[in-house]
């Protein structure tokens, strides 16, 4: 039997655009205007998944989920919601709410959102497989930890919160912004944010890593080129400036571009006008900038690989993006949200993480951040079959000796060998690293090839070493 949707809201258009897509993708879907023609179509019909947007004109999304609730406990309710209204949306899940969807709605989040709303438990509402809400969400919600269109959480760490108030300050200006942070922080998650809290929020968002990019490439990517300009333009072809008129560009490892294309860059953000490679037309383009670096970029002016006028250009606003290993009181939280995302999608029951487990998770450092974490669990998760997740599913690293913040294990007096090779070690691929990086003029993409690593493991390198020496 498909699952019955309603979807409520005072947008009619949106209404209709959301029950077409849902029912394209094989659900029922009715749609109400008003709050009380909602409540009305929900009692007299058998509805499985109630879409609500939180502010209607004769009522509010929580008045809507007290009488869905009261009428049918097992609904699954989606709340519709803007920014500003986050706080009041986190409230409304803890009384009931399945989860929020922030606006602008992106057909494909809420497809996915439903979607785990589906799997994510064996308790199904009238025969139609639909679940109660998920224990472990229940569990993040006490821990107040805000969960975003069921793929992103925000974390309640002071650390965090006053990231995240930063973020909410800057983020109706049309300030450009440097977002500053270790690999697997979430720097584009951040920059997404910022778009999504902002009043270009309804244009678009396009992102682009220039860790990688030769300085042909570089140019064409960022401005568009035409056809024959270059051996192997084919076509014409329109850049990220120009996708992203009118919204947010976002330009992630900014560092390593060359200086000719800093050049170019500075230009265009000075002129406001672009210009395709091999073009003669010039395009006006009004785009927010948003960059990031794992490196200070105002060391690297003074280093000379990085242009003064543009870093003064691009610096307007910065922010840095804690480590992981900084936000201890966020581990728990993600190590729940992560739980769940990933037996969502393997199809897995997973219950829980045993106490020792956690404690290995706080002890950690974390060099890669969210992102390791989040690929050690679905490792964790897909080698568990049932109950919790033990100790003996997580790599060597995690469980090992040298995770401990303490050494323990060697008594007053004795000389510590293993951590001194250790160090000796470190100590020798770092300089092996910096003097691959003077033979190449300190061109972080050349030097990670030369050392058959990837340039993000190379930052990671680099960055450890230097925090050990501090």
């Amino acid at each position: 039997m498909k699952n019955k949707i309603l979807i409520i809201d005072d947008d009619l258009d949106m209404c209709l655009l959301l029950s077409r897509y849902l029912i394209k993708h094989g659900y029922q879907a009715d749609t109400a205007h008003s709050a009380n023609k909602g409540i009305a179509k929900f009692k007299e019909n058998n509805f499985d998944i109630v879409i609500t947007d939180f502010r209607l004109g004769d009522m509010d999304g929580k008045d809507v989920l007290i009488e869905i609730k009261k009428e049918k406990p097992d609904t699954i309710v989606l709340i519709i919601t803007g920014y500003s209204d986050i706080k009041t949306a986190v409230d409304v899940i803890k009384l009931g709410a399945y989860d929020y969807i922030t606006k602008p709605l992106i057909p494909d989040e809420v497809l996915n959102v439903l979607k785990n709303a589906i799997s994510q438990s064996g308790n199904t509402n009238s025969g139609t497989g639909v679940p109660v809400k998920d224990k472990n969400y229940e569990k993040m919600s006490e821990g107040g930890a805000i969960k975003i269109n069921g793929d992103f959480l925000i974390g309640q760490s002071a650390a965090t919160k006053e990231l995240y108030q930063q973020a909410a300050i800057v983020a109706p200006t049309n300030y450009s912004i440097i977002l500053y942070g270790e690999s697997g922080t979430g720097k584009e998650v951040m920059a997404r944010t910022i778009h999504e809290m902002s009043n270009r929020k309804n244009q678009p968002f396009i992102a682009m890593d220039c860790g990688t990019l030769s300085k042909e490439l570089a140019t064409s990517e960022l401005f568009g080129h035409v056809k024959g300009a270059f051996t192997g333009a084919l076509t014409d072809k329109t850049g990220h400036f120009e996708l992203a008129n009118g919204g947010t560009l976002f330009l992630d490892e900014v560092a390593n571009l060359s200086y000719d294309v800093q050049a170019a860059l500075l230009r265009v953000l000075q002129e406001r006008k672009i210009k395709k490679v091999g073009g003669t037309k010039e395009m006006d383009i009004d785009v927010r900038i948003i960059i990031a670096s794992n490196e200070n970029l105002q060391l690297a002016y003074q280093k000379g690989t990085f242009r003064e006028d543009l870093y003064h250009r691009f610096n307007e606003f910065s922010i840095n993006l804690p480590p992981l290993r900084s936000r201890k009181d966020d581990i728990p939280l993600f190590a729940n949200f992560f739980l769940q995302k990933t037996n969502a999608e393997l199809g897995k029951t997973i219950e829980g993480i045993d106490d020792d487990v956690m404690q290995a998770f706080l002890r950690y450092p974390w060099p890669g951040n969210l992102r390791e974490f989040r690929n050690v669990m679905r490792r964790a998760v897909l080698l568990t079959y049932k109950g919790n997740i033990s100790a003996k599913v997580l790599p060597s690293e995690i469980t090992g000796p040298s995770s401990f913040s303490q050494d323990i294990s060697t008594p007053p007096g004795e000389i510590k060998r293993e951590p001194a090779l250790k160090d000796a070690a470190s100590k020798a691929e770092y300089e092996t690293i910096m003097k691959v990086l003077k033979e190449v003029n300190n061109n972080k993409s050349k030097a990670a090839d030369i050392l058959k690593i990837d340039r993000k493991t190379l930052y990671n390198k680099i960055k450890i070493y230097e925090e050990s020496l501090q």
